[in-house]
């Protein structure tokens, strides 16, 4: 049987660059003697709905390309699915602002070599978060302090200045530090609970967030079951502001400023509604959230091989 590819992509993303690059990767697709099938998203939750209908028994792969939204649509489309007879192997092209997740995998964000990489590397198994009972994501959930930034800055922004586009929103919440407000949040972990006023919380399974590396800790796994937690104590002034952004840039997550933990699960509850983002997208408002981290469900095409990969098990 020949094999075929369904290849989604975002037009919107990034700077728009896969318009131009569209038919140069469909041809590395054909020249690996893959039948390709093209299709764009028309709107947001677009890609949720293509991945969920998606046909595991016609195509060997699920290929989009977007930024780390894209993905998270993609991969909660087919998390939703609930064939896990017929797993369902991503391809992910990045043409986003930021793309944490596909630098965290070594991916490239030259969409050539990303789409040489989907027809030539290899399959790693990594871990994605469930969000309470029905919705995912696939390497950050977050509240509090610049959480905001990534989906309200303008689309237009994103594509004129790109990554610069995040800095400049984020400076102006720097700028306004009176107005930054802490949340009473108890948190308990697989280590323990942890309650305190947080101006910020980020639960991730990334190397990079916004485009920073470092800032989720020295040693991530992507493939390990647990989440790498930090929660940063509201600063009393915009001296211990400063502390605590020397502190993440240095990756330094264990001081007086932060609680950084290890957890395969948690439960987040506060007094009041809080605000929350999965993978730079809207999350909704929420007093309790549970989050669970699973082990190895997601399969992507990555770099073959990747020198700090760690082999789980069940590769293919």
């Amino acid at each position: 049987m020949a094999k075929k590819l369904y290849f989604l992509f975002n037009p919107v993303a990034g700077r728009g660059q896969i318009r131009t690059s569209l038919a140069d990767v469909v041809e590395i697709f054909t020249r690996a003697g893959y039948e390709t099938t093209v299709r764009s998203t028309e709107s947001r939750g677009a890609a949720e709905k293509l991945a969920r209908e998606f046909d595991a028994d016609r195509y060997d792969y699920f290929v989009c390309s977007g930024g780390d939204g894209t993905l998270d649509e993609a991969v909660t489309g087919i998390m939703q699915r609930g064939d896990a007879e017929k797993p369902v192997t991503v391809g992910y092209i990045p043409a986003g602002s930021t793309n944490d997740f596909g630098a965290s995998l070594g991916i490239s964000i030259d969409m050539k070599s990303a789409a040489e990489t989907i027809v030539h590397g290899h399959t790693e198994r990594c871990d994605i978060g469930k969000f309470n009972a029905e919705a995912y994501f696939v390497y950050v959930a977050a509240f509090g302090l610049f959480t905001e930034v990534s989906y309200s800055t303008p689309q237009d922004q994103k594509n004129l200045l790109g990554h610069s586009a995040y800095i400049l929103q984020a400076m102006r919440e720097l700028s306004r530090f009176d107005k930054i407000r802490p949340y009473h949040i108890r948190v308990t972990t697989d280590r323990g609970v942890f309650e305190n006023d947080y101006a910020v919380g980020m639960i991730t399974n990334s190397r990079s967030v916004g485009g920073f590396e470092g800032i989720t800790g020295k040693h991530v796994d992507l493939s390990d079951g647990l989440f790498e937690v930090t929660l940063i104590r509201m600063p009393k002034n915009p001296v211990e502001l400063n502390g605590i952004i020397t502190n993440l840039l240095a990756s330094d997550l264990h001081n007086e400023y932060m609680d950084h933990v290890k957890t395969s699960r948690l439960i987040v509850e506060s007094e009041e509604s809080i605000s929350w983002t999965r993978d730079g997208e809207y999350g909704g408002d929420h007093t309790r959230v549970e989050l669970e981290n699973l082990k190895q469900v997601l399969r992507i095409r990555t770099p073959n091989p990747r020198k700090d990969a760690k082999i789980p098990e069940g590769r293919r």
